[in-house]
């Protein structure tokens, strides 16, 4: 017995001592992998952003790193990212597969279906699609101040004390969206839109947390039942839900004259369904419909909290702002997406807070064919990570790259001024669809909602505390704001 215990050490020292997972030719630096893990111990797996910063300083801005056997390209600061992502945009426009987040989602959709004619067709169809459905024009405006009413309203029950806002703005940016989909929204307190919100935001926990990294590493693990597992069963969950919500829409649709963004994808459906053009199905429309739902959802909800948890901590940023809504909004009913023109300092604020919060910190990349990037020579199929944090706060791009400060955003005249290193929405063809939609929603909740409201921080709660937790998307830590109302809606 003792004898065959000793001979397995034996073999399993001689396997990490004799199998290495070889390193392409030419191919960036990084830490030595080890067999079967890679460098999955070189990284914090839940947050690896400071690990990421630390891999930068010893082997430059661009290195690698293996998840467990899968090689993988980390890309650090604006040129390294620039490079790829627009210089090299199309070379750099794949998107990883056999990830917890693809197989999730069975590689369909738009956001997770790799470089080729199924993406164009389907990301040029979205364009033209939010486009025409006003992304920039009045009809948009309309929708989102509609539901930033309902917004209000919520908050005027609670205006005198505290509320946790955990839920509050990911409410308003689902019903939101639904607008822009299926032209409706649900209630708050619906049953359906709290199941459907919770499953959005667990899984964009586990898909970057640690158990995701655990799937994407050790593919031996992966029919375990293990955490990871409940991303594909509330997948599964949201596909019936959406399922639901198509099927009803059919019902009262009439071919032609589209009230919304299915509406348009059924007329489009029916319109290449005889010559047979690549992707369009109903499988896709119930995917593309959960992708734009995961891409509007969190990330304008979290972006939303970390500006109210600043704001809520820095009350002269928050006067400051309210200053100006005043001014330039004085005998107006409301806001209009027009107005940030005449809002430097409020834009600088909306701006920085996307800076700060740094919601989507990393966009994963894959190579679509074999390509070089700062003289070295990247395989076709490498994983690539841009790690959008380092820009966001890179030393050299802003004036105060770890602080919480407009003045990023401000240039010597006080005018509003965006700085090359701006990438929350990512950049190249891959850039983020809902750039505009998001854009507009962040103003305009903003507006509006300082303009009738003033917030503050509890006496009893403490210091704030900063830190986000990692994911897909950053999160600010749960916390508590007070309410007191400034200007009801009856003396707009």
């Amino acid at each position: 017995m003792l004898g065959s215990l000793v001979l397995i050490w034996i073999f399993i020292l001689l396997f990490f001592l004799f199998v290495r997972i070889q390193r392409p030719k030419n191919f960036p630096p990084g830490p030595r992998p080890a067999p079967i893990f890679g460098n999955l111990f070189e990284l914090n797996i839940t947050n690896p952003l400071k690990d990421f910063k630390r891999l930068a300083e010893r082997y430059g801005n661009v290195y690698s790193l293996y998840f467990g056997a899968r090689p993988a390209v980390v890309l650090t600061g604006l040129k390294a990212v620039k490079e790829a992502l627009v210089t090299n945009g199309v070379d750099f426009s794949g998107r990883p597969q056999n990830l917890l987040v693809s197989d999730a989602a069975d590689g369909k959709g738009i956001i997770l279906v790799d470089y080729g004619t199924t993406w164009k067709e389907h990301r040029r169809f979205a364009l033209m699609t939010l486009r025409n459905f006003g992304m920039g024009k009045q009809t948009m405006e309309d929708r989102i101040l509609g539901e930033t009413e309902h917004l209000v309203a919520r908050l005027e029950k609670s205006a005198g004390g505290f509320v946790n806002p955990q839920t509050l703005f990911h409410d308003a940016a689902s019903n939101i969206i639904y607008l822009v989909l299926f032209g409706t929204r649900y209630d708050y307190e619906d049953d359906n839109h709290k199941v459907y919100v919770r499953c959005f935001t667990e899984n964009t926990k586990i898909t970057n947390g640690p158990w995701g990294m655990i799937y994407d590493t050790l593919p031996m693990l992966r029919s375990l039942p293990l955490p990871f597992r409940k991303v594909f069963k509330n997948f599964h969950t949201i596909e019936k839900m959406v399922l639901t919500m198509i099927s009803k829409h059919k019902k009262t649709r009439v071919p032609g004259e589209p009230r919304d963004f299915v509406d348009c994808y059924l007329d489009e459906l029916e319109k290449v369904c005889w010559c047979y053009c690549e992707g369009f199905c109903d499988v896709t429309l119930e995917r593309y419909i959960i992708d734009l739902h995961v891409a509007g959802l969190d990330t304008t909800a979290n972006t939303l909290l970390t500006a109210f948890l600043y704001l809520t901590a820095c009350p002269d940023i928050q006067e400051r702002c309210q200053q100006e809504i005043d001014e330039v909004l004085e005998g107006k009913a409301h806001a209009c997406f027009e107005d940030r023109l005449n809002m430097p300092y409020t834009q600088a604020v909306v701006h920085e807070c996307q800076r700060i919060a740094i919601t989507v910190p990393t966009a994963f990349h894959s190579t679509s064919r074999d390509t070089e990037l700062m003289g070295y020579s990247i395989p076709k199929g490498t994983f690539v990570i841009a790690n959008l944090a380092s820009v966001l706060s890179e030393e050299g791009q802003w004036k105060f790259p770890h602080e919480f400060n407009p003045a990023n955003f401000l240039n010597e005249q006080g005018q509003f001024e965006k700085p090359e290193a701006f990438l929350p929405f990512s950049a190249g063809p891959r850039m983020c669809l809902g750039e505009g939609l998001a854009r507009m929603e962040l103003f305009l909740i903003l507006v509006t909602v300082l303009r009738r409201f003033q917030f503050f921080w509890p006496e009893d709660a403490g210091e704030p505390d900063f830190t986000p937790l990692y994911g897909v998307t950053l999160t600010p830590k749960p916390y508590r704001m007070g309410v007191r109302l400034r200007q009801p809606a009856t003396e707009m």
